[in-house]
């Protein structure tokens, strides 16, 4: 037979919410009330108002300035005309590890060797920093900081190895309080080649959150997880060969489009490509349309600087397929040469998109359709040797200085262009 249960007095239990507590959130609430009023007289009216309310007559309002369709023009468009940015560039002497980044493991290697080929923009951004009037020497007042390296360059001249640099970069960064203190949000870095930043193999563990500058905003070819995120990182332009890029003279000049030979041309390795080898065999069927030479990098065939750039200026418009990734410098190259671009890379992003309309100044076709039906629609265009080609001559003139690394430089680039970059 069960034994009766036995039920205890219920304990008393204090009620979660008592009359302390809703005194306390009373005072909570009043407190914060004032405190929002206080603050709201400390700071004056916002800018940002309905069309209906008119703005105090003592606040400085910037207004955008439009163009006759309504669009919002630079430097409105993009950073605007009132940027407030400081930047802290590291020194080379101040974190252990950061020289062998600039000059290799015996720090013999020198900047200026460093000024050539795609790599030379790592060398002239950090140049720029340096001289740039958002540029600051304290740390504590830094919204962004710059780490400079050359690895591309020093890798390549022998300086470090594979291994190397990504041993120097985790030293380098474990030197570094900022860098800890956002998880490098704040951290920008240049990578300046088609690898980008999976040139530090351990990119994904130290830099995934910091900003990246990098010609390169796809890897789909090479890897399954790409370095670059359009949430946070830039693409830069290809560094163009200076002789193309100086003040005053350059070793071409653009040669009037009557005078170009041949309606396209491809200068590049095929590098086992399949639309760099569908060019090839284009161009050996179509030769008196299509300059397609297998570029030769050593040896007696190989071109020159000045022979290269009037190749390549002598078409009116220059392909530019994928390599090794997305990007190309032919793309950057044919501005200097005014030979229109047409982009036969299905996945590229370019610099300045939100800027610059490339529709204008380019022609983007898909890769998987490179053959006869490419070269038919670049010769079917109207007229192309006046009223098409002027058009967008003067788009690309315009551009020019929007793909400079150099700010003392001008080659006519309007005041839109120069106000792309926020460097100087």
């Amino acid at each position: 037979m069960s034994q009766p249960r036995v039920f205890q007095a219920h304990a008393h239990i204090t009620p979660f919410f008592t009359r302390a507590h809703q005194v306390a959130a009373l005072f909570l609430v009043t407190a914060t009330f004032f405190l929002t009023r206080l603050f709201d007289q400390s700071f004056p009216p916002s800018s940002c108002y309905l069309d209906h309310v008119r703005p105090s007559p003592n606040v400085n309002l910037h207004v955008a300035k439009t163009n006759g369709a309504g669009h919002v023009l630079w430097p409105d468009r993009g950073y605007g005309s009132h940027l407030s940015l400081k930047i802290y560039v590291y020194e080379d002497n101040e974190i252990d590890g950061l020289k062998e980044l600039l000059r290799g493991r015996d720090r013999s290697i020198s900047s200026n060797a460093c000024l050539k080929g795609q790599w030379a923009s790592q060398v002239k951004i950090h140049r720029l920093l340096l001289e740039s009037r958002f540029r600051t020497r304290k740390k504590e007042e830094a919204d962004l900081f710059f780490v400079p390296s050359y690895v591309k360059c020093v890798r390549m001249l022998g300086g470090l190895n594979d291994k190397e640099i990504n041993q120097t970069y985790v030293k380098v960064l474990s030197q570094m309080p900022y860098f800890r203190r956002s998880g490098g949000r704040d951290h920008i870095f240049v990578f300046p080649s088609g690898a980008g930043a999976h040139l530090f193999r351990s990119w994904a563990t130290y830099i995934n959150r910091s900003i990246i500058l990098t010609p390169e905003g796809d890897r789909t070819d090479k890897r399954d997880v790409s370095s670059f995120n359009t949430w946070k990182d830039i693409i830069i332009p290809g560094n163009v060969d200076d002789g193309m890029t100086k003040r005053g003279p350059t070793i071409f000049q653009p040669w009037p489009l009557s005078k170009r030979k041949y309606l396209a041309n491809y200068f590049g390795r095929a590098q086992k490509k399949v639309g760099r080898l569908k060019l090839i065999e284009l161009a050996k069927e179509y030769p008196d349309k299509l300059e397609c030479p297998e570029l030769q990098l050593s040896g007696p065939n190989k071109l020159g600087r000045l022979e290269y750039f009037q190749h390549l200026g002598n078409a009116k418009f220059c392909l530019a397929p994928r390599g090794e990734s997305s990007w190309t410098l032919r793309f950057f190259e044919a501005f200097f040469v005014e030979c229109v671009p047409v982009i036969l890379s299905d996945q590229v992003e370019l610099p300045f998109q939100n800027v610059i309309d490339y529709t204008q100044i380019s022609i983007k076709w898909p890769s998987s359709l490179i053959g006869p039906e490419l070269l038919d629609y670049l010769g079917s265009m109207p007229d192309y040797s006046s009223w098409q080609a002027d058009k967008m001559l003067v788009g690309l003139r315009s551009r020019v200085g929007t793909m400079l690394y150099n700010a003392s430089i001008n080659v006519g680039a309007s005041e839109e262009s120069k106000a792309i970059s926020p460097v100087h």
